[in-house]
């Protein structure tokens, strides 16, 4: 008991702030700093848009980049992680806005939130290696499509269109336009996401969203711009933490989309915590310390009307870019949002939403990475077709299950792929281990195989028509120390392949079974059926004498008569499974 109460208090100490984090964060202050400054200003039009677009409005997004963003970058597992609402987030909101209204929203967040903290608990941060490169391209293409799909009824000027699908909502919003165009706002929108871009190109450390969306909040004011409606009032401060939001009668209904979310914010926030690793020397983040911080940021989130938060890969990149040292610089990016929302809020409420629609629009193409896209379009079909799949199942589903069914496919792919590996090859008679007992088997009415490689599910049928298709010959001999790994699909296909063999007369001997194997193959049976009718051996040479032995008890071969060469050959194989 003793010794689990020790595990257990060692294995909390190991997902809290230690103090080399606190010693970090005094090392480069002013970098720190500064870096934190200039991650704000880039945050602040992301926040209010992605908030904008969750459906519970540009104060929601604010509240979860500060509460958020604060504890992610407490207690997370990367010095340079900044969080807080997303795109992709945004993506798997709308549909549960749509159904449960913002009281759904926020229970969701907290629901995930504990979720990723027990998530960390059994140190599930180690997983998302498997996650398959053609799964996170067509993931982030996918969500940039519906991020820049979005925003179409705010870029319009348009009010936002019923529906849950994002294409749908796009449809109505672009057929409401035709019947009342609102030329102010969509210039706005198109001006701002034109000023992102091309500044980017010319001079990427400069932060020209917030530039682009101050001179259309000034142009629209000066210019008297109808149509071009503002983001609102806004509080002056965060909201008193309340759990008023929970119902308990709804949280059954709502415990799919809380695993939804909590499996994006896993996967997107150990994303980026990776991207920043890239972009560092020798810096690696702590996955599982990561999914308990940003499980803790989504408790609390929701506490202050904040939306479901994850790390956010553009912002971690400004982040490092601007010469970020320690955590400390995540965390003054929300300290400084925190004062804007206390000392600006009147200011930040007139910037049109057209003006926030046009600086995601500019994020959504920025975040398609066209060489790498193409690169991986080029590397295989396997990887084209699971690329393309998970995207178009982003655009038209979710985003999990979106990820799932890409995983999916590639696991398919990869066991195809081994599979159609296993063949059944002839070698020449000057090759083998044993090449002149193979010379004399020729005319003994003998065939020997050697399976290499795995012997499981994908490859087990091929292996059994392969192996039943054997010529007419009196004894098979099948060498099995190099397979390298075996299921139960594997050895009950090669026990219907002995059986088959056992039913034309032809005598089975096995030689090299290993340790491993013994199990799996005496679970199914084949050890007492290789037993009964044929022979089990340690090496090839004592499969090879007792296979002798058997022609010279069914009067095949006469005791010590020396095999003829001339005789035809019945050949040596093998088969190759990896």
């Amino acid at each position: 008991m003793t010794s689990v109460l020790s595990r257990g208090r060692s294995r909390i100490a190991s997902l809290l702030p230690s103090r080399a984090d606190l010693a970090g964060m005094g090392r480069n202050p002013r970098r720190d700093l500064l870096a934190g400054l200039t991650v704000a200003i880039v945050a602040l039009p992301l926040a209010l848009g992605f908030g904008v677009s969750s459906g519970l409005g540009a104060e929601a997004g604010l509240a979860t980049a500060v509460v958020a963003g604060a504890l992610a970058a407490l207690f997370g597992g990367s010095d340079f992680q900044v969080s807080g609402p997303t795109g992709a987030m945004t993506v798997v909101l709308v549909p549960i806005f749509a159904q449960h209204g913002a009281s759904g929203v926020l229970t969701v967040g907290l629901l995930a939130g504990v979720m990723l903290v027990a998530l960390a608990a059994l140190r599930a941060g180690k997983y998302m290696r498997y996650v398959p490169a053609p799964v996170v391209e067509g993931f982030t293409l996918g969500i940039a499509c519906v991020i820049g799909l979005q925003q179409i009824p705010n870029a319009l000027g348009v009010e936002q269109p019923e529906g849950e699908r994002v294409l749908v909502v796009a449809w109505r919003a672009l057929e409401e336009f035709a019947r009342h165009p609102n030329w102010a706002a969509l210039g706005c929108a198109l001006a701002v996401a034109a000023v992102m871009l091309v500044g980017a190109r010319w001079r990427p450390t400069v932060p020209f969203s917030i530039l682009a969306v101050i001179a259309a909040t000034v142009t629209v004011e000066v210019a008297g711009l109808e149509g071009v409606r503002p983001i609102g009032d806004l509080p002056s401060g965060l909201p008193a933490p309340s759990l008023d939001f929970l119902d308990p009668g709804a949280l059954g209904s709502l415990l799919a989309p809380a695993v939804a979310v909590a499996a994006l914010a896993a996967l997107e926030s150990l994303l980026s915590a990776s991207v920043a690793d890239g972009m560092t020397v020798g810096r690696q983040h702590d996955p599982d310390r990561e999914l308990f911080g940003q499980g803790l940021a989504n408790i609390a989130s929701p506490l202050f009307g904040g939306v479901p938060a994850t790390g956010a890969i553009a912002r971690t990149a400004v982040n490092v870019r601007t010469g970020a040292c320690s955590r400390l610089s995540s965390l003054t990016h929300a300290v400084v949002l925190a004062v804007i929302v206390f000392a600006a809020a009147p200011l930040v409420s007139r910037i049109p939403l057209a003006a926030l629609a046009g600086v995601l629009l500019a994020t959504a193409v920025r975040m398609v990475e066209v060489g790498s896209l193409r690169a991986m379009a080029k590397a295989t079909r396997s990887d084209a077709a699971i690329l393309s799949l998970t995207a178009l199942a982003t655009l038209a589903l979710d985003l999990v299950q979106a990820v799932v069914i890409g995983l999916l496919l590639a696991g398919a792919l990869a066991l195809r792929a081994v599979a159609r590996q296993a063949r059944l090859d002839q070698i020449p008679l000057d090759q083998g281990d044993h090449s002149r007992e193979e010379h004399a088997l020729l005319a003994e009415h003998i065939v020997a195989y050697r399976i290499d490689g795995p012997l499981f599910f994908a490859a087990a049928h091929r292996f059994l028509l392969e192996l039943s298709e054997v010529a007419d010959v009196r004894v098979v001999i099948l060498r099995m120390s190099r397979i390298s790994t075996m299921d139960a699909t594997g050895a009950l296909v090669l026990k219907d392949a002995v059986e088959k063999l056992n039913r034309r007369g032809i005598v089975v001997l096995a030689s090299g079974i290993r340790p491993g194997q013994r199990q799996v193959l005496n679970s199914v049976g084949v050890l007492d059926l290789l037993h009964r009718k044929g022979g089990e051996y340690a090496t090839t040479p004592e499969a090879i004498r007792a296979a002798r032995a058997y022609l010279e008890t069914a009067g095949l071969l006469q005791p010590g008569e020396a095999p003829d060469a001339s005789q035809p050959a019945h050949g040596i194989a093998r088969l190759r499974n990896s």
